[in-house]
């Protein structure tokens, strides 16, 4: 008899035992879900820089621009107006300094990765500030909208973050091959993109 009582209480033990580690293991696994669910929510933060474009070289081009970045991808919104109708070239420079009348105090196209000038995606290479060229209506408008994951707004890495750069339109367009501009003319509107 008790042996039959020592067995009892054994299995009563044993089986408190596996509940308080069911409610262990229930709790774990909760708090897993909760991590993991404020990593998706990190991961979908959504960031927007907006700016004005001021002219420059005695143009009237002015505009807005705005950087949106969500899932590790950059989109650019551009609209524009005062242009010559036609093509013109639009490109990310150096330095986020409009301050010159002629906009060249932004520098040099941004190219981070010390690549040759050419068409975005080209094989043989490409700034990061290659954008490409536009077209303005007879009304002297345009939009350009682009997005690359290559671009980033604040990260860490300096061979993707646009800020303290500058977004240039230019008064042509960009042949692809004159190094290291494209040959595209003076520039004609400027917006600095700081945080």
């Amino acid at each position: 008899m008790r042996n039959i009582q020592i067995l009892s209480l054994v299995l009563l033990f044993l089986g408190s035992y596996s509940c308080k580690e069911a409610k262990k293991e229930t709790k774990d696994t909760m708090e897993n879900v909760e991590a993991m669910a404020e990593e998706v929510i990190e991961e979908v933060e959504v960031k927007t820089l907006k700016f004005s474009l001021e002219p420059k070289s005695d143009s009237n081009v002015k505009g807005e621009v705005s950087f949106t970045e969500e899932n590790g991808t950059v989109s650019m919104n551009v609209g524009l107006s005062g242009l010559t109708p036609g093509e013109h070239a639009i490109h990310i420079h150096e330095k986020a300094d409009c301050s010159s009348a002629d906009g060249k105090s932004t520098g040099g196209h941004w190219n981070p990765t010390f690549a040759p000038h050419g068409k975005w995606g080209s094989q043989e290479g490409y700034h990061r500030g290659d954008i490409g060229n536009f077209t303005a209506d007879e009304k002297g408008n345009a939009t350009v909208d682009f997005s690359t994951d290559e671009w980033c707004l604040g990260c860490g890495d300096e061979t993707k973050n646009l800020i303290g750069k500058a977004v240039i339109v230019h008064q042509g367009k960009d042949d692809f091959v004159t190094q290291p501009t494209g040959d595209a003319g003076g520039r004609i509107s400027c917006a600095g993109i700081i945080e």
